[in-house]
């Protein structure tokens, strides 16, 4: 019985047993990241109401917001090197050379815009149920009114507040007055 001869290792080998490893370690690190509950919560004040609102703001309110992005223009100009050399009698011996810069400028700097909200304990299942009707009565909601302020109410309340109000699924609590849903306070004279 013969054997077939033995293979020598070749120099590549060690590369591949090292690829490997590290391609190992690399989708071991792969599995979830998150910290926690942090990545998984929103920003508060963007999708929920929180009591953390502006500077200033009254003790026990509570506030959304929504975030108004920067906006940014490009900004193209000639910017002159080296002037003109005139010759004595006024003509041009070598015209002026210019060189093309563009850079970004802020027009409108990022603004959050804060707004009152009724707070979370006035968010009852009743209340997102009167809600979820105040929404179908105006056809902006076509969900089943079941007290959750779920993706479907908050997109309503979005669309119902995108015209004169904040352009957010937090309710609002200038339109939760409008709705008849909160009191709207006595003015004093």
């Amino acid at each position: 019985m013969t054997q077939a001869p033995l293979s020598r290792p070749t120099a590549s080998a060690p590369l591949w047993l090292g690829l490997s490893l590290g391609l190992s370690l690399v989708l071991a690190g792969c599995g979830d990241t998150t910290q926690g509950d942090k990545a998984e919560r929103p920003e508060p004040g963007v999708y929920e109401p929180t009591r953390n609102g502006p500077h200033g703001a009254a003790e026990g309110s509570c506030w959304g917001k929504t975030v108004s992005p920067a906006v940014i223009e490009s900004v193209t100009e000639q910017v002159q090197i080296s002037p003109a050399k005139v010759n004595a009698d006024g003509t041009i011996a070598k015209p002026p050379v210019y060189n093309t810069e563009t850079r970004q400028q802020i027009v409108r700097q990022r603004v959050e815009n804060w707004f009152e909200t009724p707070c979370n304990e006035v968010l009852t299942v009743e209340f997102v149920e009167t809600l979820q009707r105040a929404l179908q009565a105006r056809g902006l909601y076509a969900g089943a009114v079941n007290g959750e302020m779920d993706a479907a109410t908050r997109a309503a309340v979005q669309k119902l507040q995108r015209s004169d109000g904040p352009d957010s699924g937090v309710l609002s609590l200038e339109t939760a007055r409008e709705l008849g849903l909160i009191a709207v306070p006595r003015s004093t004279l």
